[in-house]
């Protein structure tokens, strides 16, 4: 029994230096009713160091799962605490959350420094104002942030995240997802979901490629306005100087279209699906005539990533939410299941859920059937969706049917969108979308390895799938891959445009697959289209 104690009495220890901690028991347990338990003195220490119930039960427990310290907590020491501040202060005063803590107390006058101030001049009890600004310190600025008011689906997702961000307290989570899949709204309907577990909520859109230094400052100057701001020349101290401001308050930030900021190192002519080699294409043995791009940062903006590594990597109470059609390389080198580093892939919304969207663009009395044919093209995209939506309405008067004999699916807003990410692959990375266009029964990387003409490694065949995913191209299904029914029809599209400019510029060429005329390909796509309805 005495050894159990004294190892109790040895965990959080360096609480002490800082904190009146044998003042605390003292006032706790009068609180309380009688003195605190050993295991309630060291979960209050733990606190008292920053510890979130998740790292005590780490440090105390050796276990992720923090249901045991959350249950002393919310049915003990918060109670206590509350109902001694309660009755120095005269008002009813709530934790909320295990951040908040340390702030009270530290009003309170219980942190070294202050308490002898505090108690020089008498005022424990009767600083009400230093309680009101706490309690009204919670800020919220949402930037450019959309109403999502008529917002569908994703109860999966937001309870996803919430378990992630606000129960196993990761301090980055990704959210990716093609053009149009619904990642903005997502994001703004979870920070609203749980913007009361926060003293701050910041939501920014990196749309206009906003320089890092004046983001940073942004955040810093609304998260500490007293604090003097850092120079632009200085990015890694003012990434510090941030990070101290998620340490020491518990915020959600959110950044919106982070891919704005993100580029390829491929900068050839898009037209060009070729590799830049003279060398006959059918002996074409040599990795080095495919150049792959890597996701990486346009110039002046890597400060970027590493603001992303640094609070992926250090310790601190706050949460990062980015939203982005590519994942940045520091984002998988930090991800795991059980890391506080997470991504979520967003795909298409249900039938039922894409149905209300239509419904809210003012088809009502569509049949079942038109609902079916027109969404399988679309997979659930929210935005594709909403664009056809209107389009339909103000071409075809509203005839589902009228719109789905035109044959053509991926036009105006839609097609620019798509081409925008398409425009940054590669020649290896065309191709293999070309491929999988007319292999979606066959996706498997072997018979791709055979089929790439010229003939490449296995390495650089994994290395350019690997980038397709990560750029929200294709899916996973079991051991292959494949494109959404959309994404595969403006594949289709862009071969027949390209067959006819390699024709026309490269008389002397051989096009890839020449042999497949614009009738045929239409006929395969068709086909694919009836067998995927049947």
């Amino acid at each position: 029994m005495v050894s159990d104690f004294n190892k109790v009495d040895k965990e959080f220890t360096e609480a002490k230096n800082h904190w009146e901690v044998e003042k605390l028991y003292v006032d706790l347990g009068s609180a309380k009713g009688k003195s605190l338990t050993p295991v309630e003195k060291k979960f209050l220490r733990g606190l008292l160091c920053g510890y979130s119930p998740a790292e005590i039960a780490n440090t105390v427990y050796q276990s992720r799962s923090s249901s045991t310290v959350r249950v002393y907590l919310s049915n003990g020491l918060y109670k206590y605490i509350e109902e001694m501040l309660s009755y120095q202060v005269g008002y009813p005063v709530e934790v909320k959350s295990w951040s908040r803590v340390t702030h009270l107390l530290e009003q309170a006058g219980y942190k070294k420094a202050l308490f002898q101030k505090e108690l020089a001049s008498n005022q424990v009890k009767t600083e009400k104002n230093e309680f009101t600004i706490i309690k009204a310190a919670q800020t919220e600025d949402w930037g450019e942030a959309v109403d999502t008011s008529l917002f569908h689906g994703r109860t999966t997702e937001l309870a996803v995240m919430t378990q992630w961000i606000v129960e196993e307290e990761c301090r980055l989570v990704v959210l990716l997802g093609m053009g149009g899949i619904g990642k903005t709204a997502l994001s703004i309907k979870q920070a609203e979901k749980i913007k009361d577990k926060f003293e701050y909520v910041i939501w920014r859109s990196l749309h206009l490629a906003s320089p890092p230094e004046v983001i940073l400052n942004q955040l810093i100057q609304t998260l500490s306005p007293t604090q003097q701001t850092i120079g632009v020349e200085d990015l890694n101290s003012s990434i510090s100087q941030l990070i101290d401001c998620l340490r020491s308050s518990r915020c959600l930030i959110v950044l919106d279209n982070f891919d704005s900021i993100l580029c390829s190192e491929y900068s050839t002519s898009d037209s060009d699906i070729y590799p830049t080699s003279s060398t006959n294409h059918s002996t074409i043995n040599n990795s080095s005539a495919y150049h792959l791009p890597q996701i990486r940062y346009r110039l002046g903006y890597e400060g970027y990533g590493e603001l992303i590594r640094r609070v992926g990597d250090s310790q601190h109470q706050s949460c990062l939410i980015v939203t982005s059609r590519e994942k940045p390389q520091e984002v998988a080198a930090l991800e795991g299941d059980k890391l506080p580093v997470r991504c979520l892939k967003l795909k298409g919304l249900s039938h039922t859920e894409s149905i209300k969207i239509l419904k809210d663009k003012g088809f009502d009395n569509s049949t079942a059937e038109e609902y079916k044919l027109l969404l399988d093209r679309y997979t659930g995209n929210p935005l594709f969706i909403k664009l056809v939506a209107t389009a339909i309405q103000e071409l075809f008067a509203g005839n589902i049917y009228d719109f789905l004999e035109q044959d053509t699916i991926v036009f105006g807003d839609i097609r620019a969108i798509l081409d925008k990410q398409f425009n940054r692959l590669s020649h290896l990375e065309k191709l293999i979308m070309y491929w999988l266009a007319f292999n979606q029964d066959l996706g498997s990387m072997r018979k791709l390895q055979r089929d790439i003409v010229p003939r490449v490694s296995q390495r650089l065949i994994l290395e350019a799938i690997e980038l397709l995913h990560r750029r929200s191209l294709i899916e996973w299904q079991v051991s292959s891959f494949c494109q959404t029914p959309v994404l595969m029809e403006y594949v289709a599209e862009r071969l027949i445009e390209e067959n006819f400019k390699l024709m026309g510029e490269k008389p002397s060429s051989i096009p890839m697959l020449q042999t497949i005329f614009e009738v045929q390909i239409k006929n395969y796509i068709r086909d694919l289209r009836l067998n995927n309805e049947i």
